[in-house]
């Protein structure tokens, strides 16, 4: 139904993520992007912008909440300089999960020469293991610093060992070292998009494969990064 009263109020559904509306008239841009019931509202016009609200809450239960604060466990924070988003909230929230916040600080996520493989002894409750895991693959949306080390954490899912488990608590012990940390992207950017990328050759010990990262950048602002084997 919201698809459906959303498009026919002239907006366009996004091919590549569906919950991603966009709708532009002459200079004026205004994008919706909707989760379950929580919907943020951007552009560059005002006016659309009450116009669209209007809209929803004549079709809809709709409450307006102001300015964007929080979204699915991110922090979002605005001033004339651009916008800065982190998750220390939800950071905080695992470390107390994991029995972490009394726990030494680490300034590196992985100990030096240390290659995951899968022996070990296995978790007697590898549902722990997978749970972390994927607490902290959620926390990379902001954390890139995190997209490798989970990375090479994920790959040992299905048969989690004592060492797996003892390097995704670490990973919790770096994180514990700036929770706040996040992404800023500025106002005065130029818009012009730089990327980077590396690989190595035959990293990843079990199956001799390369891994390959990338990052990219819009002016000053990263958008976009990957690590691949």
């Amino acid at each position: 139904k919201f698809s459906t009263a959303i498009q026919g109020a002239g907006f366009i559904q996004s091919k590549s993520d569906y919950s991603l509306f966009t709708c532009k008239k002459g200079k004026s841009f205004t994008t919706l992007l909707i989760y379950v019931d929580d919907i943020i509202i951007t552009g560059n016009d005002p006016n659309a912008i009450a116009v669209l609200k209007h809209f929803l809450h004549n079709q809809f239960h709709f409450k307006d909440l102001g300015g964007l604060k929080y979204f699915l466990g991110i922090e979002v924070s605005r001033s004339k300089k651009g916008i800065f988003i982190s998750q220390r909230k939800y950071v905080l929230e695992i470390l107390k999960d994991g029995g972490c916040l009394g726990d030494k600080n680490v300034n590196f996520k992985v100990e030096k020469n240390v290659k995951l493989s899968d022996e070990g002894d296995l978790l007697k409750d590898p549902s722990s293991y997978r749970r972390l895991v994927g607490c902290i693959i959620y926390l990379t949306v902001t954390r890139p610093d995190s997209t490798y080390s989970v990375h090479i954490l994920s790959r040992f899912m299905h048969a989690p060992c004592k060492p797996h488990m003892e390097a995704a608590m670490r990973i919790l012990r770096y994180l514990k070292n700036n929770p706040g940390q996040g992404l800023f992207f500025s106002s005065q950017n130029d818009l012009s998009l730089r990327s980077f990328w590396d690989s190595n050759l035959g990293g990843c010990p079990i199956p001799r494969k390369s891994t390959t990262g990338y990052c990219v950048f819009l002016g000053s602002s990263l958008i976009s990064w990957r690590t691949k084997r």
